[in-house]
Formats: C-alpha cells, structure tokens, sequence
C-alpha cells in the first residue's frame, strides 16, 4: 500500500531524508518513531504529494506519488497539526467542505462525529473547543470519505491519557476495518500499543526497522530478572536456568510481591542506537 526505496530530500544544503526504504502492508499501522526535527512530517508530505523529493521512489496505492490520481488522492485521509480546521465554523461546517470536496453526503457527517466523540459539539465553533475535541474534529476529517489510507502526524501530542486511550481506540477501530495507517510519533508507548512495525528515524536516516517487540528482545542484552520481595527488598537474577530454583523458592514461600524480565523499551533502544532521547528538544 506505502513503499518507499532510496528516498532523499534535502532543504538546500541540508539533507533531511538520506535512504529511506520500507513497505506497509494494508491493514498494518506503521509507525515512524522519532524526536521533533527528525524529519517525520517532511516524509508523511512527500508521501502524500505536498513535497517533491531529489532521488528514490516512493508510491502509494501501486502508483508513484508525483502520479496520484485524483481519485486515489480520495482515498487518503489526512491528520497533520493544525492542517484543516477552520476556527470560525462549527464542526458540522468545517466537515461540510470536506463532504463537498471528497463528493461524500452530507447526511455522512453527523455518525461521523458521533464516531470521534463530538456528538453535542457538533454545532460549536472549531475555536471553541478544548485540544482533545480540535484533535478528534481533525480525525473526523480524515475519517469523513472512508480512505483506505490513513496518514497521522502526531495525533496525541499534548493529550492528556484518557483522550489519547480514547484516539488509540479510534485508530486500532480503523485497523480493524481494513485502513493502512501511517503514524508519527515520539511517544514511545504510543507507538508500542498500536504498531504492527515502527521505524526508529534519527536526523533523517532509519536507523532499525522491525516489530516493537521484537526490536526490544534483539536489544536485550542484560537478559536479568527482577524481583520486588514483600519485605521491600529488590532483586536482580541471571535470565537463565542457574536462576530457576531461587526463583522457585522464592515463589513457593510467597515472597515475591512483583516479578519483570528486563527488556528495553523503544526509548532504551533509540538512545542505545542514537545517544539522544526519543522525546525532547532536539
């Protein structure tokens, strides 16, 4: 559904995209994990057409970026920032433009804001609502003609846990319904809850590419255990059968109150493979 092989950008001097190469699957989430300045946004707009690029390929649907026809250009939706939000209209009318350009009925617009949780805003102003609710009236918009290509930049930044569990649910929803979806973040528990794959991307190069799960195993090198007894005291073991009848003991006398193996997380994995953190300034 997305392919990218070979892909570099630049801003003058500046080279902001060096080799990029991965494919997405339909109805996989991909996510492009990196900090602010990375160079994640510079690759949604390439592969939505809204930037040219020097050198590559990229295509979307089976054909090439720069030949995207109109009615594949339909069947892409789009979360990017403040990208299509019009403060002085209410959501109804910010989605009714939308409707008239994707060629959807109007009548479509009401189950999809119910859909995204702005059932009883619908006729509020977009300058009147709270962050979560701006969030979720962009989402409306990329849900509103049923793409089957979704692109989200960033769409939990600044959200508070219970809007982002919320968004999370909305996404893995469309997933289920069959959408490829294509998500930037720097949250690194975001990216681990809804990604098929993520792509760690630092100062433009992809520095590993794979499963969430499994990038954290290949980058396991302590391989320990760790124990909080119930008398407050921690322990850390060898991962490993020399361990086994300690832990057994400790099990069996009921002393042991939690008990974690000890892979990294994608944060521990990006700062190993790139010596800055994933969240932060740049």
């Amino acid at each position: 559904m997305i392919q990218c092989e070979n892909v570099y950008k630049s801003f003058g001097d500046r080279t902001v995209l060096s080799g990029i190469h991965f494919s997405i699957s339909k109805g996989k989430i991909f996510g492009l994990l990196g900090p602010s300045g990375a160079g994640k946004t510079t690759l949604i707009k390439i592969l939505t057409g809204q930037l040219s690029f020097e050198k590559g390929k990229a295509s979307v649907l089976n054909n090439s970026v720069q030949n995207l026809t109109d009615e594949e250009k339909k069947n892409i939706g789009i979360m990017m920032d403040q990208f299509g939000v019009y403060d002085r209209l209410s959501c109804t009318d910010n989605l009714k433009i939308f409707a008239d350009i994707y060629s959807v009925a109007h009548n479509v617009i009401q189950s999809t804001l119910e859909m995204v949780g702005l059932k009883n805003a619908m006729n509020m102003k977009a300058m009147d609502l709270s962050k979560g609710m701006r969030t979720r009236l962009q989402l409306a918009r990329a849900f509103l003609h049923s793409p089957s290509i979704i692109f989200l930049d960033e769409p939990t930044a600044g959200l508070d846990p219970l809007t982002m569990k919320s968004i999370h649910k909305m996404i893995l929803d469309k997933k289920e319904s069959g959408c490829t979806i294509f998500l930037t973040t720097h949250n690194m528990e975001e990216a681990a809850a809804l990604c098929d794959t993520v792509a760690l991307l630092n100062e433009g190069v992809i520095v590993e590419i794979g499963s969430p799960k499994e990038m954290c195993r290949k980058y396991n090198h302590h391989k320990t255990i760790k124990l909080h007894l119930i008398s407050g005291e921690d322990m850390e073991l060898m991962h490993g059968k020399e361990s086994a009848d300690e832990i057994y003991q400790l099990l069996k006398s009921e002393c042991i109150e939690t008990i974690h193996s000890s892979e990294p997380n994608l944060e521990t994995v990006f700062l190993e493979l790139t010596g800055r953190k994933l969240q932060g300034d740049v």
